[in-house]
Parts: C-alpha cells; sequence; structure tokens
C-alpha cells in the first residue's frame, strides 16, 4: 500500500530542495513571512531550516529510509502549521516565504497540499516499502513524481496568485 505514495514524497523532497536553496542564499522573503505570522524570524534561522530542508529533500531521493521519510513529514507538517497559523492570523498574508520567494500566499489548498504530502511521508516513515524506488518501475515512479510535483506546485505556488482575491489583495485587476 505505502509503495503507491511513494512518488508524492519524491515530488515532496524535490520541492524541498528547490524551495530550500533559495531561502539559503536569500532567505529575507521567509522572514517577512514568519514576522507577519507573529513568529520570530531571523536570517540565521531562516537558512538552518534552509538547510534541514535541502538534506531532508537530499536524504528523502538518494537513500531513502524511515528517517528520511519522517524528516519530510515533520517539514511538511511544519509548513502545514505555518500556513494553518498565517490564515488564522489575518488572511492571505503578502507571502508565506514557503518557496524562498515573495509571490506565495498561503491559502486554504496550500495547507491542504502540505498536509496530506506530511501524511504520506509519515506512512512512509512508519510503513516504507519493501524495495528502494528506483529497483520497482523507475521510469513510471520519476514521471507520477514529476507530475504530482508539478501540480504541488501549482497549487501552493501559481493558483493562489491567479484567484480574483489574490489579485485584489495584491492591488492588480484582473479581466
Amino acid at each position: 500500500m505505502t509503495d503507491a505514495l511513494v512518488p508524492f514524497v519524491l515530488a515532496a523532497a524535490v520541492l524541498l530542495v528547490a524551495a530550500g536553496a533559495p531561502k539559503v542564499l536569500d532567505p529575507a522573503d521567509t522572514v517577512r513571512g514568519l514576522r507577519s505570522a507573529g513568529l520570530p524570524g531571523s536570517p540565521a534561522l531562516v537558512r538552518v531550516l534552509a538547510v534541514v530542508e535541502v538534506v531532508a529533500g537530499i536524504a528523502a531521493l538518494v537513500g531513502p529510509s524511515r528517517p528520511a521519510a519522517a524528516a519530510v513529514a515533520l517539514l511538511y507538517a511544519g509548513f502545514t502549521g505555518f500556513v494553518l497559523l498565517a490564515l488564522a492570523r489575518g488572511g492571505v498574508v503578502e507571502s508565506c516565504g514557503c518557496l524562498g520567494r515573495a509571490d506565495t500566499p498561503p491559502t486554504r489548498a496550500h495547507a491542504v497540499a502540505t498536509g496530506l504530502v506530511a501524511l504520506a511521508a509519515a506512512a512512509l516513515a512508519v510503513s516504507p516499502p519493501a524495495q528502494a524506488w528506483w529497483s520497482v518501475q523507475p521510469v513510471l515512479v520519476v514521471v507520477l513524481a514529476a507530475v504530482l510535483g508539478f501540480l504541488l506546485w501549482q497549487v501552493i505556488a501559481v493558483l493562489p496568485t491567479a484567484t480574483a482575491a489574490a489579485a485584489r489583495s495584491a492591488g492588480r485587476s484582473i479581466s
């Protein structure tokens, strides 16, 4: 059963690396996101957490294991909690900084997506697949992970900026 969750966790791992790396280099947007939700945020703290994201993502990709899946689960559970907190403290803020950019507003869909990823990774941490992902139909797993990663990115980063409410909050009009 948990074999079917592997592409979700691989997609999540790729996003950890892709989102963490920019935060290591420039943590400013994430610092602003943390502070806008009333949490402490400093460039040093964000950089440390971003390095943890990158390391956990790489570990889940190259050496899938219970600890790697648990790390992915904990990170995504933390992201989910942060997005829910940001929403509870005033709705859509300018950016949650999740992807290391200023244009990633937190939304309910964002919270649902990261929550589902956290659950999938937790399931793999509790009951890992019998074989490494690359030993069983690797092409299918990679294609599914790519599609799922693209969809996850769309829900987190693109969809919020494409809605009428997002356009209004950013001071733009949509035709």
